[in-house]
């Protein structure tokens, strides 16, 4: 991927940088945690207390707005809409994906790293009480994952392997292809966590081909809490039925059955009971304004800001540990107090966060170079909490 030209790297964030209004008084440069704010997702909220008020319990329309966020998340990791579900965060996904998957057979381990962010270690370990034997793989010196120590770990007996797409601590980025095809060639699943990646960097999920693939709205997707997704692949899990269900997952959820367990066929079965409706309002607009801006210029733009900010750390003598050889759309600076970092920046009204005792600088198309510059003026007021 090249870095925009100077012109181009502006003429991206003047096209939209009004429409969020954070901008008027902050330097915002976080979305690896939060979107920021846009006008469109604002008035989505409007739109559904509107509804609210007038018509009461619209379902019609509700469940319409689930389908038009089912079909934008298909868009965006070039999938059909059926093979998309709808939860309410990331962890309630990977939680309905395990409960699909029975450890009492040959096939009892899971393979994960030492990258992954603490929801999915956690849903891994819990499933030691259901028989199953938990393998970390830990990163190499750079903080890149080991691909020959995963090859080694992954083997017949291994039925999930779970990578992240980017790091949430160190922004490292995993080679999906490499990981999918170990995991595929010891006849493992695959579940690619990409909630730190997706709208920042392009996913085909078609040519990719795991089993799932799990991402939230509320980050890069510009939208807010309450809106997780996953991708199911239909060629490979249609016999996992899973356990963790609700009445959103019926094969027709109006149906009201109550005599019976009667999955949907699609993606659907993994969806639990009655979506977070307002978030789907605002996933609706964040996900339809990344499209808008479109992927591909948002990955260019946002690697040519970081490539900015690695450059602007090392001449102010401080330690990227964001891998150069793997690059996430996110910059880990070493620090020697990263509260009192993180603080300091804030008080100049720079907004960033903090990871691992890393400070983490995550820029969207909406920011722009003066943003990077202004941090790294900041930081070097502060020099001596860089380590």
């Amino acid at each position: 991927m090249t870095s925009p030209t100077p012109a181009a790297a502006a003429a991206l964030p003047d096209s939209i940088r009004d429409r969020f209004p954070i901008f008027e008084n902050l330097t915002y440069i976080n979305s690896c945690s939060q979107g920021a704010l846009s006008d469109s997702v604002r008035a989505a909220y409007e739109d559904y207390l509107t509804n609210l008020r007038t018509k009461g319990s619209d379902w019609d329309a509700w469940v319409g707005k689930q389908e038009e966020v089912r079909g934008l998340v298909g868009r965006l990791l070039n999938t059909a809409s059926e093979n998309v579900a709808l939860t309410a965060s990331a962890s309630v996904a990977l939680s309905a994906i395990v409960s699909s998957v029975d450890f009492s057979g040959e096939r009892s381990v899971i393979v994960t790293t030492d990258l992954d962010f603490p929801t999915a270690a956690q849903v891994w370990h819990a499933q030691e009480r259901r028989g199953a034997e938990v393998r970390t793989v830990a990163t190499d010196a750079s903080g890149v994952l080991d691909l020959d120590e995963l090859d080694r770990a992954v083997d017949d007996r291994t039925a999930i392997v779970s990578v992240p797409h980017v790091c949430y601590r160190n922004g490292a980025h995993v080679d999906l292809a490499a990981a999918v095809e170990i995991a595929h060639r010891h006849g493992a699943l695959v579940v690619v966590d990409a909630y730190q990646s997706v709208g920042a960097r392009p996913i085909d999920v078609e040519a990719l081909a795991p089993d799932f693939l799990v991402g939230g709205a509320l980050k890069y997707l510009l939208s807010s809490p309450g809106t997780g997704f996953m991708y199911v692949n239909p060629a490979t899990t249609a016999d996992l039925v899973p356990t963790s269900t609700g009445w959103f997952a019926a094969r027709d959820i109006f149906a009201m059955s109550i005599d019976a367990y009667d999955p949907a066929t699609s993606a659907r079965r993994y969806e639990a009971g009655t979506p977070a409706v307002p978030s789907l309002y605002a996933a609706a607009a964040g996900i339809g304004l990344l499209l808008e801006v479109g992927v591909e210029a948002t990955a260019e733009h946002v690697a040519g800001l970081c490539a900015r900010l690695r450059a602007g750390v090392a001449d102010l003598g401080g330690t990227v540990v964001t891998p150069a050889s793997a690059p996430g759309p996110l910059i880990a600076v070493r620090s020697t107090d990263v509260d009192a970092l993180v603080a300091s920046m804030a008080a100049d009204e720079v907004v960033v966060s903090s990871r691992d005792g890393n400070l983490r600088v995550s820029p969207h198309f909406y920011n722009s170079g003066a943003d990077i510059d202004h941090a790294l003026a900041v930081l070097r007021d502060h020099k001596e909490l860089l380590a």
